[in-house]
């Protein structure tokens, strides 16, 4: 029997959730109905379900293309983040001394500078080096999510005694052998975590791709979503049919690994 004093918790969590899917409700809804439908009542379902709006999106949209320079771009990403990271976690929780909290902390107080204040700099930079492309926007990217990142897999590694290097090391394994057969296959939980993250990040993100990309054919979908909505502003049935086609793969991706999300949040930041 459940305790009276949860049922108010479990109807508040029933009425938030309410909430938060009601914008993804008038989205599919309205992306389902013709122009006429949506002007007419945008909360009542169509009276006839058609695909054309999503047929249309996916051609103008150059859906195929467009997803796969995303998928080109958070994949590489994302990889190299979580390569980078969890060997720079390892070295800053093995190695005890005042430089290795000072580094640690450095990374951790990045965390709070906003990406506004240092884009003008950044973009100049990386435009004298000739590297606003999508070499380095995977550049840039790292850069941005390795503090998080660091942060996570430290806490992560707190928790997974040093007496394991040890043994392996006497068994003859060295730095590199004991971190990616034995530590790092430990980490499952928070990698999955990471990924996740940094793929919803990187995914959805406009700013950056908007400062980096500039040649026509290379736009990530946020990127062209963006003059999508510009050309079908009043086309809402056209730029919400757009919109469902660009934020479904990351559902589908967060809906399988939700629990390793959770897992993995718990053993970075609690332990």
């Amino acid at each position: 029997m459940r305790k009276k004093h949860l049922v108010p918790l479990e109807a508040a969590g029933i009425f938030l959730a309410l909430i938060w899917l009601a914008p993804f409700y008038l989205m599919i809804v309205n992306s389902l109905k013709t122009k006429r439908e949506i002007f007419e009542d945008t909360l009542k379902p169509p009276s006839t379900v058609t695909f054309e709006n999503y047929v249309q999106a996916f051609s103008e949209l150059d859906f195929l293309r467009t997803f796969s320079n995303s998928v080109l771009i958070t994949v590489l990403s994302v990889a190299i983040i979580v390569i980078f990271s969890s060997m720079a976690a390892y070295a800053l929780s093995r190695v005890k001394s005042r430089l290795s909290t000072i580094i640690f902390f450095v990374f951790v107080a990045a965390m709070l500078i906003p990406f506004q204040s240092v884009m003008i700099p950044l973009v100049t930079i990386f435009g004298k080096f000739e590297m606003l492309n999508r070499g380095g926007l995977i550049f840039m990217y790292l850069g941005f999510g390795a503090s998080l990142s660091i942060f996570l897999y430290h806490g992560a590694l707190s928790s997974i005694p040093k007496s394991l290097d040890e043994a392996a090391t006497i068994d003859g394994a060295n730095k590199f052998q004991v971190f990616w057969y034995i530590i790092f296959p430990m980490l499952k939980p928070i990698t999955v975590t990471v990924a996740i993250l940094n793929t919803i990040w990187i995914w959805n993100d406009y700013l950056l791709p908007s400062l980096v990309i500039n040649q026509k054919g290379m736009e990530t979908i946020p990127l062209k979503m963006f003059f999508f909505f510009g050309e079908y502003t009043k086309q809402w049935h056209l730029a919400l049919a757009g919109l469902t086609l660009a934020i479904i793969p990351v559902i589908i991706l967060y809906f399988f690994a939700q629990k390793e999300i959770i897992k993995g949040v718990s053993e970075g930041a609690v332990k």
